[in-house]
């Protein structure tokens, strides 16, 4: 079984209710039929009801069963105005109401409320103004910063994981994060690993340098990040500072790491800073073929997850299952 059928399966276990906030884009609607022709999740989209429905009917695609809510006129903005207003202090009730009238607001209040179980959105809206609301309304849990990371599937896998299944972070928040930062975005990322595949993540904290072959502040930022992380949590493979071929590739690995806890088997890659990785998950999705989900919320104690908006319908449904495993 492949991984998305696994997933797939999980999630029809969970069967969820996933909101998405951007119901006018095409590629959402198609994957609201998607997951409701499979009864995966219960899907709530946010908007005008007439102009979904046309929308839907003009594109030739099936979302009956989708629960409609236009954002401006339903009676829970009240009560999602007072829940905002006390968890934002600097926002008036007026203001909260405001913003309110905004999907991704809406939407993300249905979750903090409990009215729906998480949040996928990103298909037109920025990563920045997606994380930037969530982290006015949610708590950070289980780590001291949030972040985000990537699971990528990397077809005719011969590399790394033995199963192309991969976590990248942080490729889409922390800018430049400190070795305290980076040690934190390495646990999270890999415990996101494991809780996806049910296998032992092997880390590999990424630099232009392996093992002391460079110096510069950077890889001491690597190397004091990995040395936390084992302090940490000393049962989680890791190895750090190292370059991709060291991480990735057994052979390259034998040669510049010998005692290496990897082995050049790492699934779980951790990007010193955000133009890094970046540029790598992107690399790695158009020149490698590979399917990304996310960026995925790590640390917020509600599943809310942003998409890419070069997005394909597939991304969209695969995001969609991970929200619904991670409610």
């Amino acid at each position: 079984m492949s991984f998305i059928e696994e997933i797939k399966q999980r999630a029809k276990q969970n069967h969820k209710t996933i909101v998405l906030p951007e119901a006018m884009d095409t590629r959402i609607l198609k994957a609201t039929e998607i997951i409701l022709s499979e009864k995966i999740c219960d899907i709530v989209l946010i908007g005008q009801e007439m102009e979904i429905k046309n929308k839907a009917r003009e594109e030739n695609i099936n979302i009956e069963g989708a629960k409609l809510i236009d954002s401006t006129i339903d009676s829970r903005a009240t009560e999602y105005a007072k829940l905002l207003a006390e968890i934002d202090k600097t926002v008036s009730l007026e203001e909260a109401q405001e913003l309110l009238k905004n999907p991704v607001y809406f939407g993300m209040m249905m979750v903090k409320a409990g009215d729906c179980d998480g949040f996928v959105s990103g298909a037109m809206n920025t990563t920045k103004n997606i994380l930037k609301t969530a982290m006015r309304i949610f708590k950070k849990q289980g780590t001291k910063i949030l972040s985000t990371a990537l699971l990528m599937l990397v077809p005719n896998q011969k590399y790394g994981s033995k199963d192309g299944v991969y976590i990248f972070s942080d490729c889409a928040l922390n800018e430049n994060p400190g070795y305290l930062a980076l040690s934190e975005i390495a646990i999270s990322s890999a415990k996101t690993y494991e809780k996806f595949t049910n296998q032992k993540a092997k880390v590999a904290m990424l630099s232009y340098a392996t093992l002391g072959s460079a110096k510069s502040k950077s890889t001491e930022k690597v190397i004091k990040a990995t040395e936390r992380v084992k302090a940490k949590w000393p049962e989680l493979i890791i190895d750090g500072e190292v370059q991709i071929d060291t991480a990735i590739v057994p052979e390259v690995a034998k040669v510049k790491a010998p005692d290496s806890q990897g082995k050049g088997e790492a699934n779980v890659l951790i990007f010193p800073d955000i133009n890094a990785g970046n540029i790598g998950c992107k690399l790695v999705e158009r020149l490698g073929k590979a399917q990304m989900f996310g960026p995925l919320c790590q640390g917020l104690e509600k599943p809310i997850n942003d998409l890419s908006r070069g997005c394909s319908v597939a991304d969209i449904v695969g995001t969609i299952l991970i929200t619904a495993i991670q409610s």
